[in-house]
């Protein structure tokens, strides 16, 4: 494997919903309920273990939180 492919397992993307989350005093659950996803998703995306996000579901979440698909998701080095 050369430095440049990523781990199995390792999309390149991190996910920074939980310094979001807690910039904002909300929780998990209360995200859960204004976007309509479960917490198991969104658990899966904060974890960095999502394979995929759909872009609605993106969208919901940049809108409740107030921020860009930028904030939310960096590539990770």
């Amino acid at each position: 494997m050369s430095p440049a492919e990523p781990l199995e397992g390792d999309s390149g993307i991190h996910c920074r919903l939980d310094e979001l989350l807690e910039a904002r005093g909300m929780t998990l659950t209360a995200l859960s309920d204004a976007v309509g996803v479960s917490v198991v998703n969104l658990s899966v995306l904060k974890n960095d273990r999502a394979k995929a996000i759909r872009f609605s579901t993106l969208t919901a979440i940049c809108d409740v939180l107030r921020c860009d698909v930028g904030d939310l998701l960096e590539r990770s080095r």
